[in-house]
């Protein structure tokens, strides 16, 4: 069993910044690849960014790319999301996610089917 819990999230204008953290308690979270995904309203939930286990491997949206980072840090049990330059476009509901059934691995995968254990969300809105 994974606990996921989002933080970070809020109102912000157009070309600011927020960190998004993700904080996992449970099953050993070190071992796992993270992602962090969004679904704004009326859309589909896309995929934003994923990492590996150790962190060194990471895979983005080409929406994302350039602006945003994931990162870990596997002794706080934690995951980052830096968005910088943010746009109205990335107003949405913004979840990570652990992908449990495969650990020690550098693959990422990006479909939300993927990853087993969710996180409540945080509400993330850009004005214009």
């Amino acid at each position: 069993q994974v606990q996921l819990v989002e933080s970070g999230g809020g109102l912000v204008q157009a070309g600011g910044s927020l960190r998004l953290s993700c904080a996992g308690s449970g099953r050993t979270f070190s071992r796992y690849c993270m992602g962090w995904f969004r679904q704004a309203p009326g859309k589909e939930r896309e995929f934003v960014a994923a990492i590996n286990w150790r962190g060194g491997t990471t895979k983005y949206a080409d929406s994302v790319k350039g602006r945003f980072t994931i990162s870990r840090d596997n002794a706080k049990n934690t995951v980052y999301l830096q968005m910088n330059s943010l746009k109205p476009e990335d107003t949405a509901v913004y979840y990570c996610a652990a992908d449990t059934t495969r650990s020690l691995t550098s693959v990422l995968l990006t479909a939300g089917n993927d990853y087993d254990y969710w996180g409540q969300g945080t509400q993330v809105t850009v004005s214009s």
